[in-house]
């Protein structure tokens, strides 16, 4: 297959790049909007109708792995209309031309979609209720997708973190060796997902045959973010900077965060028999590379 991976810049798209090479049975066409110096990717705007359909009919697109979005969740809210050009518009534009070709088109979505109000383990039935521009641009974008493209799998997902770019793990190592103390909220819940183990999922995905429909994944288990930045801090061997819990009200942020975000894997399991590791063994092997 032809495989089309946006946002390759990003912390999946990385990731899908480093297990391309270990998939050398499809060919893959890497893009994101700024192509760093060196690197072998294409430049391509997924914001623009006309670019998308003449890109995905160039290069004779089979497949469609859209890592690109707008994840600044708190700026996101005074950036409505971009949030949604990128986070529902575009996934539009790049469902719409690859279902014309008959292709497959894989949407990253998050838990953002739901409230966080639940207290068990949130699956896909489960009737979605954002309450931020982020997860209603991206719930829309869900919509978008499965309007455009018949064989769409979106995968919603849940605290990504990897080697690359900017995430929670690598600022907490940072801001643990700089500071004495650290405040981190402990009343909101969920699983982080390491990006590596995410892209592993879709390539099982893709060689085994899109199977349409909504799945969800993340590690497995459940922590919450103070108990996560104290497993990181451990792993990585920082033990001179004080963590203490915080309630969310005493971090105000502009948009608001699910309390609990626990995704059921259990689709995603049975569906294409992958097994899922375990948040801190996954977490151990980020830090090891970093």
């Amino acid at each position: 297959m032809n495989i089309l991976v946006t946002g390759c810049n990003g912390q999946l798209g990385n990731e899908m790049q480093l297990l391309a090479k270990e998939n050398p049975q499809h060919q893959y066409f890497f893009t994101d909007v700024v192509i760093p110096e060196g690197s072998k990717a294409q430049k391509l705007d997924i914001t623009n109708e006309a670019d998308v359909e003449a890109f995905v009919n160039e290069n004779k697109i089979d497949c469609i792995v859209n890592c690109a979005a707008f994840t600044a969740v708190d700026k996101a809210e005074s950036n409505e209309e971009f949030c949604n050009l990128l986070n529902n518009i575009a996934p539009g534009y790049l469902a719409k031309a690859v279902g014309k070709r008959g292709g497959s088109m894989v949407q990253i979505s998050t838990d953002y979609v739901f409230d966080g109000t639940s207290h068990k383990p949130v699956t896909e039935e489960l009737p979605t209720c954002p309450n931020s521009v982020y997860g209603r641009t991206k719930l829309a974008g869900e919509e978008s997708v499965k309007a455009n493209c018949q064989q769409y799998l979106i995968i919603r997902t849940a605290w990504l973190y990897s080697t690359f770019g900017n995430n929670f793990v690598k600022t907490m190592i940072r801001l643990g060796k700089e500071k004495p103390e650290l405040g981190v909220i402990f009343d909101q819940v969920g699983t982080p997902t390491y990006a590596r183990d995410l892209a592993v999922a879709i390539f099982v995905a893709i060689n085994k045959g899109i199977v349409p429909g909504i799945y969800h994944f993340s590690n497995e288990g459940v922590i919450s973010w103070y108990d996560f930045t104290k497993a990181i801090h451990r792993i990585a061997g920082i033990n001179t900077c004080h963590v203490k819990p915080l309630h969310t009200e005493e971090y105000p942020t502009p948009a608001a965060r699910p309390h609990y975000s626990v995704l059921d894997k259990t689709k995603i399991k049975n569906t294409y028999g992958i097994e899922i590791p375990y948040w801190e063994d996954s977490l151990r092997e980020c830090i090891s590379k970093l």
